[in-house]
């Protein structure tokens, strides 16, 4: 099973594209806890282990909840402001890609239209909230994490399209290297974000 398994109509449901009703709602007041000081940690982090990203597009901010419930009620509040999403199994749960209406600004020049929304983990050693930045590097990803390999922690090799390195930090957070950024990754193993579709019987 794919980062992104290709999840079809009959097994999900669908529904209508949720809104941003009125000009005055914006995507930060849907998206859960402090994401720009989570990313003004992050870039700091990488910054004092000499991991230059300047220019670099941000793929997706990934936050983890501690429950099944909390992944549902958070899904249903950011989807107010996307326009599509992918929900597919993975690891024997749901996971949700959610496709922001807008860039969320995340400072120092920085934006990202993607929200990766993970329910509890499957084991144990992960961060619950904002868990981790991924960072489009390119076809120079590996050239790239090479040069940086010292400050690295590995490689994750989740579909022939998706295998990021990682650096992670004391606190369990992370920021990944991606070759394409994961909304192009879920299109290159089919998905397609046109609408709403959600993991029957969960």
């Amino acid at each position: 099973m794919t980062a992104c398994q290709h999840a079809t109509l009959a097994g999900q449901d669908s529904k209508s594209t949720p809104a941003c009703e009125g000009r005055h709602i914006t995507a930060e007041n849907y998206i859960p806890g402090s994401y720009k000081k989570f990313f003004a940690s992050q870039l700091q982090r990488l910054e004092e282990l000499g991991i230059d990203i300047s220019g670099r597009p941000i793929s997706h901010l990934a936050y983890r909840t501690e429950t099944y419930d909390d992944y549902l009620a958070v899904r249903n509040r950011i989807e107010k402001c996307c326009r599509a999403n992918v929900e597919n199994v993975w690891n024997s749960r749901p996971i949700s890609k959610l496709l922001l209406t807008e860039p969320l600004e995340l400072g120092a020049g920085f934006s990202t239209e993607l929200i990766e929304l993970i329910p509890p983990a499957h084991q144990d050693q992960y961060r619950m909230g904002y868990e981790h930045v991924g960072v489009v590097i390119g076809d120079t990803v590996d050239d790239f994490c090479q040069h940086h390999r010292a400050a690295l922690s590995g490689q994750q090799h989740q579909s022939a399209v998706c295998e990021p390195y990682f650096t992670r930090f004391d606190d369990l957070t992370m920021v990944k290297f991606y070759r394409y950024s994961l909304l192009e990754v879920c299109i290159r193993e089919g998905q397609v974000f046109d609408g709403f579709y959600h993991v029957k019987d969960w």
